[in-house]
C-alpha cells in the first residue's frame, strides 16, 4: 500500500505557476516540479473540495492549469469531524482567524487518515513551532496526525 498524501493548495499552485522572480519561490517551484515528476507514482495523492475551491480562484489561466492538474485526483469530503478538529486546532494552537482554512486543511487530512500533508504554507501549516501542538491536539481528539512537510522534505527522497 502506498503512503497517502494530502496536497494543500500551495503545491498544485507551485506545480503549475510560471517560474517566479523571487529566487526562493523559484527554487521551491523547481524542487516541487522535479520531485513531483520523479516521485508522484510512489504515493496515493488526495485533495479536498477546499483545495479545489482555492485552486479555482484567481487568474483564470492559472486556475485552469491548476484544475487540469487536479482533474483526476480523488477528493476527500469535508466531515463534521474534520470541521470540529479544525476549530479545535484554530483555538488551541492558536492560529489567527485568517488561518481558519489552514486549520481545515489539517483537519481534513487528519480525519481522513493521510500519512502526509504536503504544503508550502510554512506560516500556519508546516510551521515547526506549531507541530508539537498540532500533534497533541489531534491525538487528544483521537486521531494520528499526518506528517506535515514541504515537497522538498518528502519528494527529495
Amino acid at each position: 500500500m502506498k503512503p497517502r498524501v494530502y496536497l494543500e493548495t500551495t503545491v498544485p499552485s507551485y506545480l503549475t505557476a510560471w517560474t517566479g522572480r523571487d529566487l526562493v519561490i523559484a527554487a521551491h517551484q523547481q524542487v516541487t516540479r522535479e520531485g513531483w515528476d520523479r516521485r508522484r507514482a510512489d504515493f496515493d495523492v488526495f485533495v479536498s473540495q477546499l483545495v479545489l475551491q482555492e485552486a479555482a480562484g484567481g487568474d483564470p489561466d492559472a486556475a485552469a492549469r491548476r484544475m487540469e492538474l487536479l482533474r483526476e485526483v480523488p477528493v476527500l469530503g469535508l466531515s463534521e469531524a474534520a470541521a470540529e478538529l479544525s476549530r479545535e486546532l484554530a483555538r488551541r494552537v492558536p492560529l489567527p482567524e485568517r488561518a481558519a482554512l489552514d486549520a481545515l486543511h489539517i483537519g481534513i487530512a487528519t480525519v481522513n487518515g493521510m500519512d502526509y500533508l504536503l504544503t508550502w504554507n510554512c506560516k500556519h501549516i508546516a510551521n515547526a513551532t506549531y507541530q508539537p501542538r498540532i500533534g497533541s491536539i489531534c491525538r487528544d481528539q483521537g486521531y494520528e496526525p499526518p506528517v506535515i512537510c514541504t515537497p522538498e522534505e518528502l519528494l527529495e527522497g
